[in-house]
């Protein structure tokens, strides 16, 4: 296969623990053909395909020099077989954009793993409310009247920004309501933007569990990510320590039942976020963790993407 990454600048990963370039790896190791683009080099000209200035590479095996660029050239994304948009978050405008540019790739014949509607149509945080038998207590407002509300009720609750990523603008309020009006006007901009409000899951000292779906089945092992010291965040970007173990029955309950479904939407690769019984996310952007539940367990989860991916372009 000719597969084409979008993804951030190649110069940038870290690869002892990068998803794209675990998958690239894995790929290569297969013997398909390697190139990669960041978004911005995706452009759609008036009577032409969609099409990329991208970079064939081919992965070295080193560390410090990783991939050797063997070619630069522009070529219609139709013309590879699979099309993988691993661009990281936040979904901002430029992101919104380059949904779309792929979606007019996929109409002229480009196949795009997750694909762009899907991409669009799962909101990570918002995502999780169409599956309630699954989540905890959650709401979602810009209305200071129903957060005050919703904290009378549950009295240790969290906040966050429906577009945060990385544990970033995540706060927590006890019973006392410290700060409560602060906060909320904080992340609602005084009533200009929607929110999350959650109650809080003391299981999150057992970590944040990152469960990956591949192909609508779930990867047996998770990464936990456990807060560190006086942290409410496990996320590893921080600060949490990533500790891989066998998924629980709740987590393959969850896994198998959304599987299927957000497989046929599209959705290749998903990375589930439970807190104890909880789901809390649906990351559909970029999901990582496969080095870290790799390194740990021995389960080879890059080889699984690319069976799923392989599959998924056979069966085309």
């Amino acid at each position: 296969m000719k597969l084409l990454f979008v993804a951030d600048p190649l110069e940038s990963f870290k690869i002892h623990k990068d998803t794209t370039f675990a998958m690239m790896r894995e790929a290569q190791r297969r013997g398909h053909t390697v190139a990669a683009c960041e978004p911005q080099d995706v452009l759609w000209q008036r009577g032409a395909c969609v099409t990329a200035h991208v970079r064939d590479i081919r992965l070295t095996g080193g560390t410090e020099t990783w991939f050797e660029v063997t070619q630069s050239r522009a070529v219609a994304l139709k013309d590879f077989d699979a099309v993988l948009m691993r661009k990281d978050p936040p979904f901002d405008s430029e992101y919104f954009y380059a949904t779309h540019l792929l979606q007019q790739a996929e109409r002229e014949g480009a196949r795009v793993f997750n694909t762009p509607a899907a991409l669009r149509d799962h909101p990570e945080k918002l995502a999780i409310m169409e599956f309630p038998q699954f989540i905890g207590p959650t709401l979602v407002t810009r209305d200071e009247a129903d957060i005050q509300r919703f904290h009378a009720e549950h009295g240790d609750i969290i906040l966050k920004p429906l577009d945060g990523m990385g544990g970033m603008g995540i706060f927590r309020v006890g019973p006392d309501g410290l700060n409560l009006g602060s906060i909320t006007e904080t992340l609602n901009r005084h009533g200009a933007q929607s929110l999350m409000v959650q109650k809080f899951l003391p299981e999150i000292a057992q970590g944040d569990k990152r469960v990956l779906v591949i192909g609508g089945k779930p990867v047996p092992f998770c990464l936990a990510r456990i807060p560190q010291g006086s942290e409410i965040r496990g996320n590893l970007a921080a600060g949490g320590k990533g500790v891989a173990r066998p998924i629980s029955e709740r987590d393959r309950e969850i896994a198998e039942t959304l599987g299927p479904i957000l497989h046929a939407r599209g959705l290749l690769l998903v990375g589930l976020d439970v807190i104890g019984d909880c789901l809390t996310e649906i990351n559909v952007t970029s999901p990582t963790c496969f080095q870290e539940i790799t390194d740990q367990t021995g389960f080879d989860v890059a080889a699984m993407f690319v069976d799923a991916l392989e599959a998924a372009v056979g069966a085309a």
